[in-house]
């Protein structure tokens, strides 16, 4: 029989290994580029399918299962790394570490892709072509990236790809997915502001950067209200302000930072009027300033032709009720673009949101939850986007 005759019960029989894995790992949280202990469960797992395995960037790990015939390759993604915080759910597998929180899936996307490839490891006589399983370290600092530098699109070359997140936001069972922009460009800055220091009642001797600062922060409002398209969305967020130590004492310089989220491919401009805007109010007081800009994630766009494949194989899967194509679009970013920016590709949601079960909470927060019974549609549509992909390229 074919793995389509098969599927779902084969995903029933690993069910209890699926929730079993997830669970390890959510009791095992490990940071960015720190997962050793993942990637070494992940590594020895594949291998036991008769999997190749390649390790990339120390705690990433590459599973490569070449099908019976000759084809394109198709890479499945999942990240692994946790969150430094504190967990505060009452689950019994709750975190060990104090400080380390798997708090926005990422256990369950390794859980998922690894009952996918055992699944279809098992059924490589079907597969029309090879799959590349990557398992990411460090999604939430751009890992991407660097694995991207150290070859993981190379050896062999990546002709498609298709990753997975589980989505609280969603309902639980629902498949959020639609072409084009779908998460957010987002740049991390760092702004050093250098007044002059002075006595707090001679205010007119010095030159001070905490007022300075406050007037960039009004003004560079203008810039996402008045100056940008606001069918372009932009975000600009200062989540840090430091400056002074004592309040008689108009301090030296002040510190700043914060992010710009782009739904839209001009963020390279709005950066350039960012600093243009720094500059101009700091001339104005008399300041000096250093401005420094990190890239986070690239905008997320999905390719038309793979989210067509992906709206298929969900509709044969859980019926075309399944299927959420508004409503999606998030200033959140996700380096995954940065696959998606070199091949053709699709990046869909599988919600998880069930008030009942408390696992509607948003990602990043100390009680988030998973609903374990989305788990196993998560692999299904591993599978199945994967197949869909292979009889695409056939035809």
């Amino acid at each position: 029989m074919s793995l389509k005759d098969t599927l779902k019960i084969e995903i029933e029989q690993l069910t209890d290994e699926l929730i079993r894995l997830r669970r390890d790992f959510h009791q095992h949280p490990e940071l960015g580029f720190e997962e050793y202990r993942t990637a070494g469960i992940v590594s020895d797992y594949l291998r036991e399918q008769g999997i190749e395995v390649e390790r990339v960037a120390e705690t990433g790990v590459i599973g490569i299962l070449r099908g019976q015939e000759d084809g394109p390759v198709l890479m499945l993604r999942a990240d692994m790394d946790a969150l430094p915080m504190d967990e505060k759910t009452d689950v019994s597998f709750r975190s060990i570490y104090e400080g380390k929180m798997h708090a926005c899936g990422h256990d369950g996307h390794t859980a998922m892709l690894m009952v996918a490839a055992k699944i279809l490891a098992k059924h490589r006589e079907e597969i029309k072509g090879t799959i590349k399983f990557v398992f990411q370290p460090n999604e939430e600092d751009a890992g991407a990236a660097i694995i991207i530098e150290e070859g993981v699109m190379e050896n062999p070359k990546v002709d498609a790809a298709l990753g997975i997140h589980l989505w609280s936001p969603l309902s639980s069972g629902k498949v959020g997915i639609t072409a084009g922009p779908l998460m957010a460009s987002s740049y991390y800055f760092w702004l050093t502001i250098k007044g002059k220091g002075g006595h707090g009642g001679a205010p007119h001797l010095a030159v001070d950067p905490i007022f300075c600062g406050k007037e960039i922060m009004n003004a560079l409002q203008s810039l996402q209200t008045r100056e940008q398209d606001v069918l372009k969305p932009t975000l600009i967020n200062f989540g840090q302000f430091h400056a002074g130590t004592n309040p008689i004492i108009i301090s030296q310089q002040a510190e700043l930072a914060g992010s710009v989220r782009c739904l839209h491919n001009e963020d390279a401009r709005i950066r350039q009027r960012f600093e243009e805007i720094v500059a101009h109010v700091c001339r104005m007081y008399g300041a000096d300033y250093e401005l420094t800009f990190k890239c986070g994630n690239e905008l997320l766009t999905n390719d038309l032709e793979m989210t067509n494949l992906i709206k298929q194989s969900a509709t044969e899967a859980f019926g075309v009720e399944s299927l959420q194509e508004t409503d999606l679009t998030v200033m959140l970013g996700e380096d995954f673009a940065s696959f998606a920016n070199m091949v053709p590709s699709a990046f869909y949601f599988l919600g998880i949101g069930n008030k009942e079960k408390k696992t509607d909470m948003p990602h990043h927060h100390p009680e988030f939850k998973l609903d374990e019974e989305v788990l196993a549609l998560g692999v299904e549509m591993h599978i199945r986007g994967a197949m869909a992909y292979f009889e695409k390229i056939q035809k």
